[in-house]
């Protein structure tokens, strides 16, 4: 055998070996893939969330590519396919509350080219099934307490490009234990720009928790603001749809609502409309068409609401709304206060919703009145607080016998008892009022039709549906005008004994009975009410 043959042989059995080591490495270097990223992801997880973290299986797919091309190239442009199973974080290893992220299923791709690098970049992560369990306020960790030093970046330098979140929960836990937690499902979320320092873009699908409805949002959330979460920005704009007031005490209706938000955590503006079609009270069972369009701040850290001058439309009656709900210190529940006003309202809409049947009066009413509902352990109107003053003018009762007993008061007041030319007269009505325990107080209430007014003072009983008045009845005419025939001859005489005040009749009186069935007579007792004409 020549020597030159004996050299290529020589080199081929080298290059031969040469190969088959690399191949041999490529391959160890190949299979150091899967614990090494089981490895970082728990490691991510854990000083990104400080948790104990669990992953009950982690699998990793290479393409199949030459090994020899994996060593040559390092990995570089070579997609290895993780697929993870049964993940859940515990904060701190807490395992007397549940676990704070779990999720059923994830995935992404990452290049293994970039696997040992100090900055790892991940194109997309599918998160499947994650459930988020967010614990009371004041016990909630702050995962972004400090800077992290330059050794927590290296070990969890990971940029995301992309998240999709399918089918998760967000589950709120209540500080009183006795209580149900409010649940959202989320049906769909894609976050954009995943990363610190970064805003994040957003697309979310979710099912609100109270009142329950769907809602579908984009917008933008962060940077995360470490030293001051309260100052992290977000804005979007978002469709609430399908929202079910029923689950409510006392209220009931579907309400559709679309709107923009922007702000810090602690100061959120949003404007927006919302439309009820079917607004009703549960205890009338009247809808009426209520559509709002209003502008409010919210603290998106603890719920606090104030309402800016909100614009609202009942049936064909407007009226604004300003106030606040707001939650004290020492209560976990809220407290609404409101300021209400109504320039020119429909006596008619207020009644629809307010009472069971059709209303029994309409004309245009005044309002004004502050509304208050302290936190509720009972239903809202046994704990509704009301402060204010209404006027009705041009008002005319519907139902007959109310309407004919007024004409009659007319008639008489005008010192013409009988002519049924003075028919179905308006009559005015203005008070000032306070309800507290169910029961309205009237400091005063006046009403007046041609020819008479009345002047009252006291009560209305909601829970028992009772009145309890007493005050004065001015006629233009005198006692002996009021009466037919024989009868207006024999009152002629004492007529000057009821002309006081300025009034042709000035007469005592009370009313009683019930809203429905009025019972009005003369207060023989006037003297105790301390009421002088």
């Amino acid at each position: 055998m020549s020597k030159k043959k004996k050299w290529l042989i020589g080199a081929g059995a080298l290059t031969l070996v040469l190969v088959v080591c690399l191949f041999i490495a490529a391959s160890i270097l190949a299979k150091r893939f899967e614990p090494y990223i089981h490895q970082q992801t728990i490691q991510y997880l854990s000083k990104r969330f400080d948790s104990e973290v669990e992953l009950a299986a982690l699998h990793v797919r290479i393409p199949k590519i030459s090994p020899l091309r994996v060593m040559m190239t390092k990995g570089r442009g070579v997609l290895a396919s993780v697929d993870g199973e049964g993940v859940s974080l515990r904060h701190r290893g807490r395992r007397d509350v549940p676990p704070m992220f779990a999720m059923k299923k994830f995935s992404f791709a990452v290049d293994v080219g970039t696997l040992f690098d100090v900055k790892k970049g991940i194109g997309l992560v599918v998160l499947d099934g994650m459930e988020i369990t967010i614990p009371p306020k004041g016990e909630r960790p702050d995962f972004d307490s400090g800077k992290p030093n330059d050794q927590d970046e290296g070990n969890a330098g990971v940029t995301i490009g992309e998240v999709l979140v399918r089918n998760a929960k967000l589950v709120i836990l209540p500080q009183d234990k006795t209580k149900v937690p409010l649940d959202f499902h989320i049906h769909e979320v894609r976050l954009t720009s995943v990363g610190n320092e970064v805003a994040m873009k957003y697309d979310a699908t979710l099912t609100n928790a109270k009142p329950p409805g769907e809602i579908k949002s984009t917008g933008s959330f962060g940077p995360w603001n470490g030293p001051d979460p309260d100052q992290t920005p977000l804005s979007g704009d978002y469709i609430f749809d399908k929202a079910d007031l029923g689950v409510f005490n006392g209220i009931a209706g579907i309400l559709h609502s679309t709107g923009h938000f922007q702000g810090v955590l602690s100061s959120i503006t949003a404007r927006g409309q919302a439309d009820v079609p079917d607004f009703r009270l549960k205890m009338a069972g009247n809808p009426v068409r209520l559509s709002t369009k209003f502008e409010v701040q919210v603290d998106g850290t603890n719920g606090d609401t104030i309402l800016k001058p909100v614009v609202a439309r009942l049936g064909s009656t407007d009226f604004t709304t300003s106030g606040a709900v707001i939650k004290h210190e020492k209560d976990p529940r809220r407290t609404i206060k409101l300021n209400v006003q109504m320039p020119k309202g429909q006596v008619r809409d207020l009644l629809t919703l307010a009472m069971k049947g059709a209303p029994f009066m309409e004309g245009q009413v005044y309002l004004k009145t502050s509304i208050d509902i302290p936190p509720l352990t009972t239903k809202v109107r046994e704990k509704l607080l009301l402060d204010g003053q209404f006027d009705v003018t041009q008002g005319k009762f519907l139902r007959s016998t109310i309407q004919d007993q007024l004409d009659s008061l007319s008639q008489r007041g005008q010192g013409q008892p009988g002519n049924e030319q003075i028919d179905e007269v308006v009559s005015r009505m203005k008070g000032v009022f306070k309800l507290e325990n169910e029961v309205i107080t009237f400091k005063s209430l006046a009403f007046a039709v041609p020819g008479a007014d009345v002047e009252l003072a006291g009560n209305y009983d909601m829970d028992h549906d009772g009145l309890d008045f007493f005050g004065m009845l001015r006629l233009q005419a005198r006692v002996s005008q009021t009466m037919k025939g024989w009868k207006r001859w024999v009152l002629k005489p004492i007529d000057p004994l009821f002309a006081k005040g300025g009034a042709g009749t000035l007469l005592h009186v009370k009313v009683d009975g019930s809203a429905r069935a009025p019972k009005f007579g003369l207060d023989r007792k006037w003297k105790d009410h301390g009421k002088e004409p």
